[in-house]
């Protein structure tokens, strides 16, 4: 197929923004930016053991969590190719403890990005797909240095969200508020081309995702669900489920909004004094606007999580996301079956999982 029956990222971006005859085009240039940083995150990771980037960087992010080789380029990378371009007033990233002042000689913009410049990186030396993952928010003081105030804001406001996910193909993954679109990498041209417009999550879901080797701290509301998915036809879905884990938000992400199905890391009792696991800002929000454009849905369990204030830069919370229907019955879980009495048959001393006091 010829380059001129295929939308690029640069045209799809100027189509959308005809819809709005008052845009200034500085959304399309951070988004262009960001697209550019990914593709020069994916020839790092593609390169794996013959760039040397491979294994621990023996440093810790913000959180003090050990960095991978790849996770210290990518937020370099980052960085660099979106600093300079005039349209934001700041970044956070996942590996930082606290927002990056837009360097002086540069202008400062009215776009806030955040961004985990590679999820899924303990993955890398055993080439599991990993990805980044980004935000853009409205900047409430355009022009001025961001303040960390300034980026807790709820994922409602997001303007745009998405990922890049390496794989066998690198693919760009947004939604700029009108539906989710995939675009894929051409190695030849370095062009991200349309391939995957109006992606949607399919209404009935037939595989879950969920980390198994958890399930003795799972609250009832969890351990119900995945019992019922489990029984298969014979119990009260009547259908057979598939089970899948990958490790990776970005690929488990992607998997649900290519084939469908459910994603769950919910709050546990493994740590009980965090809300959860995932980061709400770098994480949660913005996959939970995608699988909001694609028609699904995604919680805490307990609420919609793009209504959840964000209180801190790395505040962690429990995530489910997928076909709308599956999260509200775990919702409806959470409200109606989660006292700790309940007995689940498949996690009990008999079932799959031998549960423990």
């Amino acid at each position: 197929m010829l380059l001129a029956d295929r939308t690029t990222l640069v045209q799809f971006l100027i189509e959308e923004r005809r819809r709005f005859p008052e845009a200034s085009g500085e959304l399309n240039a951070v988004i262009l930016d960001v697209a550019l940083a990914c593709k020069a995150i994916s020839r790092a990771v593609a390169s794996g053991a013959l760039s040397g980037q491979l294994g621990e960087a023996g440093s810790s992010n913000g959180q003090g969590e050990p960095q991978m080789k790849l996770d210290v380029a990518a937020n370099a990378i980052f960085l660099r190719t979106n600093e300079w371009g005039g349209h934001l007033a700041g970044m956070v990233s996942e590996e930082l403890p606290a927002p990056v002042a837009i360097p002086p000689q540069y202008p400062k913009g009215k776009y806030l990005l955040v961004f985990d410049p590679l999820d899924g990186s303990s993955n890398i030396d055993v080439n599991v797909a990993v990805g980044s993952i980004f935000s853009i928010l409205h900047s409430p003081q355009p022009g001025t240095d961001a303040a960390t105030a300034d980026f807790l804001q709820p994922g409602a406001q997001q303007v745009c969200a998405g990922y890049a996910i390496y794989g066998p193909a690198t693919m760009l993954v947004l939604t700029v508020g009108n539906g989710v679109h995939g675009f894929t990498l051409d190695p030849v041209l370095g062009e991200f081309i349309l391939t995957h417009p109006r992606l949607a999550i399919a209404a009935e879901a037939r595989e879950f995702a969920i980390n198994a080797s958890n399930s003795r701290f799972w609250e009832p509301a969890v351990k119900r669900y995945v019992d019922e998915c489990m029984a298969g036809k014979s119990g009260p879905r009547g259908r057979d489920f598939n089970m899948r884990w990958v490790a990776s938000l970005v690929a488990e992400v992607h998997r649900v909004l290519m084939r469908g199905g459910v994603f769950m890391y919910p709050r546990d009792g493994k740590e009980p004094a965090r809300a959860g696991r995932l980061r709400l800002l770098y994480e949660a929000n913005p996959v939970g606007y995608l699988v909001e454009q694609a028609g699904g849905r995604a919680s805490t369990g307990h609420r919609r999580v793009l209504e959840v204030q964000p209180e801190d830069l790395h505040q962690r919370i429990g995530l489910m996301f997928g076909a709308a229907d599956e999260i509200e019955r775990l919702e409806g879980y959470h409200r109606d079956y989660n006292e700790r009495d309940y007995s689940a048959p498949l996690f009990g001393t008999r079932g799959l999982f031998r549960a423990t006091s």
